[in-house]
């Protein structure tokens, strides 16, 4: 809403207010339209909680941990994906469906819903799961009860980190108990737009973030990560194939409800910003992943060495060989059309005189923190035009602001096989490590359409199992595309991938948290110093203060991860 409807609507109200001056106040304040919370339909509290999960969670990692993680780098506007320049990030959002989630699970106790009430207890631990491992300790046992008189509730305490851990457990196993005997004869099909009402699904879902929480405390709590993981893995009740992983469709009627980088609605800025990180470009190639070209696009204009060349390198670009005159590069939209009917575009530079190499792949990514990442692979076009016709774009597919490979998934049976078999190499009895390790990988290869290629894939010298978690996470953190915050917090716990920050990062180690926002800073301030005090200070505080990106949370204090 702009600012002359605000001002219009409030001149309304003052004036209903004067001349309807003999009414009581609470009568003008009912509206007619709205719903009574003692009212309202616990089917319809789902929606907004299971969209805002799904939006959240793409938005975290498709944008800047997924510059963390090194699954892509921004060659505009980089300093927050690349460099890990943040500030203040505030939880507010996280807490709006938590409030929203616990009124359906008060709604789903007084509707008699057991199906409901499951299904807030699973969204709640996977939403305070999020804030404890993005900030470390938060508001959770006096959270959500503002509506109570007390100052405990008014500024909640933080829990530390590992409360908060084990509450998620415990609730996580509350609803994998419900969902073992519920029934969905409550459910409105429609509303639930991870599953339309499948208790079953449901169910796989709760036990496997079951696994994902077990494994996080593993290197802490290893005992009761143990027990856990193998009562889950005995259950038999978890993700076991790509068609199940917890996904949610885009709409794509509108910015709101379509792929975050969907070209219709930014014009194209905000995509081709994004371009694929080497670190994970060159994993993929050197393996031939399959995979690559499901998420990446060919460079629009290839490098080609030419020794016979009189200069450093050709001024203008070549057409199926021959020189376009006065044509330095085309515009995005005039590659992507000629390249279309057939056409293939080059370059030709002399290494001799150059002195310097040039990426000649096809696939081409930028490096992570680079100093100017819009020149990389010397792109005649540097600043903020964001057309390097010689560095690698997403695929098409993520120009669209829907299709079936454009999913917010929040967790999937890749993952899962693959903590199994993290699992199993720690000595859990959860089976063989080699067979988990196996399916992980063929669901991820199912999941983006490319199942045909697991038999030459697997065999790849660097993919064929060698009994290592260092391999098992590598695989996890390729399959994590998209989501890539789960990659990140692999990495915290373990140290893989071995990733190293670029020479733009004001430090030389990757970070490990997010920053307490404002607001907690403002107006609950005693109780988020004392959440600060408990982090672990590092060599790279560098007067920053301890509430910085690069001081160690509880889950990965006494570690030595991942640096």
């Amino acid at each position: 809403m702009n600012n002359w409807n605000i001002k219009i609507g409030t001149f309304a109200l003052l004036f209903s207010l004067l001349i309807g001056g003999c009414k009581d106040l609470d009568e003008i304040n009912e509206n007619p339209n709205g719903v009574s919370p003692s009212n309202a339909n616990v089917n319809m509290l789902m929606p907004t909680v299971l969209v805002g999960v799904g939006q959240n969670m793409v938005n975290l990692g498709y944008q800047d941990l997924a510059g963390v993680v090194q699954h892509t780098q921004k060659d505009g506007w980089n300093g927050g994906h690349n460099h890990y320049e943040w500030g203040l990030q505030d939880w507010s959002g996280w807490y709006g469906l938590l409030r929203t989630n616990q009124f359906m699970i008060q709604r789903a106790d007084e509707v008699n819903s057991p199906f409901h009430k499951a299904v807030g207890l699973t969204m709640k631990s996977l939403i305070f799961g999020m804030i404890t491992d993005l900030w470390g300790d938060a508001p959770y046992s006096k959270a959500l009860q503002g509506d109570k008189s007390g100052r405990e509730f008014q500024f909640p305490e933080y829990d530390n980190q590992e409360a908060i851990y084990r509450g998620i457990i415990d609730d996580l196993k509350a609803a994998s108990a419900i969902f073992a005997s519920a029934n969905n004869s409550a459910v409105i099909a429609q509303y639930d737009v991870y599953f339309g009402g499948n208790v079953v699904r449901w169910h796989k879902f709760t036990n496997s973030l079951l696994l994902r929480y077990y494994m996080r405390i593993s290197s802490k709590l290893p005992d009761v990560a143990k027990a856990g993981i193998e009562d889950v893995a005995k259950s038999g009740v978890l993700l076991t194939d790509a068609a199940e992983d917890v996904v949610m469709d885009y709409i794509g009627a509108s910015a709101g409800d379509s792929w975050p980088t969907a070209t219709s609605f930014d014009a194209g800025s905000n995509f081709r910003r994004l371009k694929p990180c080497n670190t994970l470009l060159d994993f993929m190639l050197e393996n031939q992943d399959p995979r690559i070209k499901v998420w990446f696009r060919e460079v629009h204009c290839q490098w080609v060495e030419d020794k016979t060349l009189a200069t450093a390198v050709d001024p203008f670009i070549r057409r199926n060989g021959v020189l376009q005159q006065g044509v330095v590069s085309l515009t995005d939209e005039q590659y992507l059309t000629q390249i279309a009917a057939g056409n293939k575009f080059t370059r030709h530079y002399n290494p001799d005189l150059l002195g310097s190499k040039l990426d000649t792949r096809i696939y081409v990514g930028l490096p992570p923190g680079a100093l100017a990442p819009s020149e990389h692979n010397r792109n005649p076009t540097p600043g903020q035009t964001l057309e390097n016709q010689h560095a690698s774009q997403l695929a098409d597919v993520y120009r669209q602001t829907r299709h079936a490979l454009l999913k917010a998934r929040i967790i999937s049976a890749a993952e899962v096989h693959f903590i199994l078999a993290e699992a199993a190499l720690k000595g859990y009895a959860v089976g063989n490590a080699e067979t988990h390790y196996r399916n992980g990988v063929q669901s991820s290869l199912k999941t983006w359409g490319v199942t045909n290629s697991f038999d030459a894939y697997i065999k790849q010298p660097k993919v064929a199992f060698n009994g290592t978690v260092k391999q098992v996470i590598e695989q996890k953190w390729v399959a994590s595309w998209t989501n890539a915050a789960e990659a990140w917090f692999d990495f915290r716990r373990t140290g893989f991938p071995e990733l190293k920050p670029g020479p733009a990062s004001p430090e030389p180690v990757v970070p490990v948290r997010f920053i307490y926002g404002g607001n907690e800073i403002n107006f609950n301030n005693a109780e988020v110093e004392k959440a600060i005090s408990r982090l672990e200070l590092t060599p790279y505080e560098r007067g920053r203060g301890a509430n910085n990106q690069w001081s160690k949370t509880w889950i990965i204090q006494g570690t030595g991860k991942p640096w």
